[in-house]
């Protein structure tokens, strides 16, 4: 019951503290990208549905994994630490879902823009694509260089008119400088955060059916940090398998996957509920074994 309580308390500590770095940490990203590059019109400002959501979905998945670290290095039962976690998951998720949808400071509001002045260099954008002038803001329409998302450079001398001129210049990647890596996790945390936010707001029941589906799935990965002696190689063996899943959860999302499915079931069973009934029947069969794992290891040291 000891190590129960104080695998109960680092889990809400863990997963509160998570959730509120990983949002101030969007917020200042944003803010960042807000002052490196100004947008030409009126444009939404921050969401914090969208970030608290990214982050629900981030504590998620680092608070379950360094959780069951946890239960592992406190030599706890595997089966127990899995429901516990789990259960754990499920109520701070709930929770954690209402508040979001509730808040008031999470309305989306317009932030305008006021005149540009500004010297030469100065980058304009819209959406993903991006304008750097090569003289002062009073010549807009003067020489500039464009980028378009995956596209190389252009530079236009001429912008408007006959004598308008394209140039292709060296590829440089004037957005985010992170290594694509970091890149797409942050691009799977976004889609998987907006699929928890798009269930939530279509059906509270699929909304609960994924996130039990996923919570349990991410918890039947207790066997893992059983695998080693060495609790940090176990740690990083478990990072990769929950980028595995994250990964794959994206995946199952999309609307070609779905499609697929779709054409393969028919209407025998709901869209919504494919994602959640594969990662049910992994994490069945994943705790099915634990279950043996575990019958099985005392007999092993009794007849020893």
């Amino acid at each position: 019951m000891k190590n129960i309580a104080k695998l109960t308390l680092c889990f809400s500590l863990y997963f509160i503290a998570i959730f509120f770095i990983s949002l101030l940490m969007e917020l200042l990203a944003y803010w960042v990208s807000m002052v490196r590059i100004i947008p030409v019109e009126a444009v939404p400002m921050v969401n914090l549905t969208d970030f608290a959501w990214k982050s629900a979905n981030f504590s998620i998945y680092l608070t379950i994994l360094v959780s069951l670290s946890y239960s592992a290095r406190k030599e706890m039962a595997s089966v127990t630490s899995i429901f516990i976690v789990a259960i754990l998951a499920l109520l701070y998720t709930g929770g954690l879902s209402i508040g979001i949808n509730r808040s008031d400071y999470m309305r989306l509001t317009l932030q305008t823009v006021n005149p540009i002045q500004s010297g030469p260099g100065l980058v304009l954008s819209r959406s993903d694509s991006s304008i750097i002038l090569l003289k002062d803001s009073t010549q807009i329409d003067g020489p500039r260089v464009v980028s378009f998302p995956d596209q190389d450079l252009l530079y236009q001398e001429n912008p408007i008119g006959p004598n308008n001129t394209v140039l292709p210049l060296p590829p440089y990647q004037l957005g985010s400088e992170n290594p694509w890596f970091i890149r797409s996790i942050d691009l799977d945390l976004r889609l998987g955060g907006q699929e928890i936010m798009n269930r939530y707001n279509d059906n509270y029941l699929n909304f609960r059916l994924y996130t039990l589906s996923l919570i349990l799935l991410l918890s039947s990965m207790r066997f893992i940090f059983n695998l080693s002696k060495w609790h940090l190689a176990n740690l990083f063996t478990g990072a990769l398998v929950f980028r595995g899943i994250l990964s794959a959860s994206a995946f199952l999302n999309t609307r070609g996957v779905n499609l697929l499915a779709a054409s393969f079931l028919g209407d025998s069973i709901p869209h919504a509920a494919i994602t959640p009934i594969i990662f049910c029947t992994i994490a069945g069969l994943i705790i099915l074994f634990t279950i043996l794992i575990s019958i099985v290891k005392p007999r092993r040291h009794v007849n020893a």
